[in-house]
Order: structure tokens, then C-alpha cells, then sequence
């Protein structure tokens, strides 16, 4: 290949690279437009923090947090771990749903993106590695986020699902949460808050999957299920799962989170929308589908 064409080929790889993070922020620059025509109240940059009141200073806040994703975004080379198609998913309830409780499952370089997706709601992420937290909280320290541990492993997977079915505490009728040490699914151990809180959006991109002593998604993706049979609240809890290409993921999520609840699948993404055990007809028995 000549000179010139490396070139002009180099130029058009880097071209690709750029794409998604500039898309991502303009992403986030349109939903600052779109809560801004939302909001009566003037939050310009420009305005005086001397006659803020508590809701002004949170709005003046979240908007500072936007501002700093695009930039984030917008300088980075680093792209965030879903395309932009599979980010629209969510981008789509969040603009109806905002604010809202949103949970993430995993820290990595999308939080940035879906903190400021969320508005003045309440985004939590959980991560498996203490370390890792510290290294992305270094750089957007105004991110939320827990460290926890799980009990299980990838190579569990099938013993697992054994184990659901024949312990009566994981059944759907009986299934809680915080200190159900008998059934091996439930996610224990964790944060008062994630018990505490009805989450409207549960994000499901970790923990690791992709090698046997890695914890897998089996537990969180049955206490996502959990969690949303057991809402109180009005409306169904919006259940995203990535790299549903995987044997695991795709067979836990068709095993507890249903595929008559799977409003729409883009790429590695499913979008899969719950209501509480409570508006179903029937939900007792041993099986969540």
C-alpha cells in the first residue's frame, strides 16, 4: 500500500474510535436539553449560587455532573463498554423514568455516562474489585458505588440452577433477599441500601463472566428478579442484562427474568420489563416463568 493510503487508512481507524465516545456525549448533551425544557426553574450557568435554594443547588449540581461526562466523553479515547444502539435502550427509559432509582451491576468507563443520564436521581453502581473502585472514583469521584462480594462461581452455574429448584427458599412465592443464607442465589451480605431501595432500572454488566472461578451473573440476575417480584411500588422494574450471547446470562435470564417480559433485545442487550408478583394473577409456585 503506498504512503498515502496507510495514512488516510490510519486516519479513518482513528476516525472509528472517536465515533462512540463523541456520540455518547452528545448523548448526554441531549438529555441536558431535554430535562432542561422539562424544569421551570433557570439554572443557566451564568446565574448567581447566592439565591439558590436546596432544589436549585441539586439541579445546578446534576447539570455540573453532565458537563463533566461530556467532557469525560468527549477527550477520551477509552469507549464505554456498550455500543451506542445497546446505550439507547436504556437512554430511552431513563428519559421517561428520570429520576429514578437506577442500580448498576459493575463501575467501569460508562458510569460516568449513566450517572448523568439519571438527573437528580439516585444511581448506585456495585463492584466486585476495592481496587478498581478506587482507580475510577480517582477520576469522577462525585460516583456512588459499594464494593461487594459474591458467593458464587461461573462453573456453579448448573448446580446452581439445581439447587434453585429444590430449595424451597428460592422459590418465587417464598424468595427474599438480605440474609437469605439458604438459598445459594440470593445476593447476602450487601449494602443496607440495596435492600432498602425499590430499584425503577437494574443494569446487569457484572460480575465478571467469562472464565469458571469468575462469580458470574446467576445471583444478580435471580435478585434482580427477586427484587422486582417483590416491588411495592406502581410500575414495572426495568431489567437490562448485557452479553446475553452467553450461555449463562441468556439461560438464567429465560429461566428467572422471563421471556414474556423481554420487551426488546439490540445486540448483546436485553430489556426485559417486570411487573410486582402482586399485579400477577397467579404467582405462586416453584418456577419465576
Amino acid at each position: 500500500m503506498k504512503r498515502e493510503g496507510i495514512i488516510k487508512n490510519r486516519q479513518f481507524i482513528a476516525d472509528k474510535r472517536w465515533f462512540l465516545p463523541i456520540t455518547v456525549a452528545g448523548l448526554i448533551a441531549g438529555a441536558i436539553l431535554i430535562s432542561s425544557s422539562m424544569k421551570t426553574t433557570d439554572y443557566s450557568l451564568l446565574c448567581s449560587l447566592s439565591k439558590s435554594q436546596s432544589g436549585t443547588i441539586n439541579e445546578f449540581s446534576t447539570t455540573v455532573d453532565q458537563l463533566k461526562a461530556i467532557i469525560h466523553y468527549a477527550t477520551s479515547r477509552i469507549v464505554p463498554q456498550q455500543s451506542f444502539r445497546e446505550i439507547s435502550v436504556t437512554f430511552d427509559v431513563l428519559q421517561k423514568r428520570s429520576p429514578c432509582n437506577f442500580l448498576v451491576f459493575g463501575l467501569g468507563y460508562d458510569s460516568q455516562m449513566w450517572t448523568s443520564l439519571n438527573p437528580g436521581g439516585n444511581t448506585l453502581f456495585l463492584e466486585e474489585d476495592p481496587k478498581w473502585i478506587q482507580t475510577v472514583l480517582k477520576d469522577a469521584p462525585s460516583l456512588r458505588a459499594h464494593a461487594v462480594k459474591y458467593r458464587t462461581q461461573l462453573k456453579q452455574a448448573n448446580s446452581l440452577l439445581a439447587h434453585y429448584k429444590s430449595e424451597p427458599s428460592c422459590h418465587p412465592s417464598k424468595a427474599y433477599l438480605r440474609g437469605s443464607d439458604k438459598c445459594k442465589l440470593a445476593l447476602t451480605g450487601f449494602p443496607d441500601e440495596f435492600y432498602d431501595t425499590e430499584w425503577d432500572l437494574i443494569m446487569i454488566d457484572a460480575p465478571r463472566g467469562y472464565f469458571p472461578e469468575a462469580p458470574g451473573r446467576m445471583a444478580a440476575i435471580y435478585s434482580a428478579a427477586v427484587m422486582a417480584r417483590n416491588r411495592k411500588s406502581s410500575g414495572a422494574t426495568h431489567v437490562f442484562l448485557h452479553d446475553v450471547d452467553r450461555k449463562v446470562e441468556k439461560g438464567f435470564a429465560r429461566e428467572f427474568l422471563c421471556k414474556k417480559y423481554l420487551v426488546k433485545s439490540v445486540g448483546r442487550l436485553w430489556h426485559f420489563e417486570i411487573p410486582p408478583a402482586a399485579n400477577l394473577s397467579s404467582h405462586a409456585g416453584h418456577r419465576f416463568c
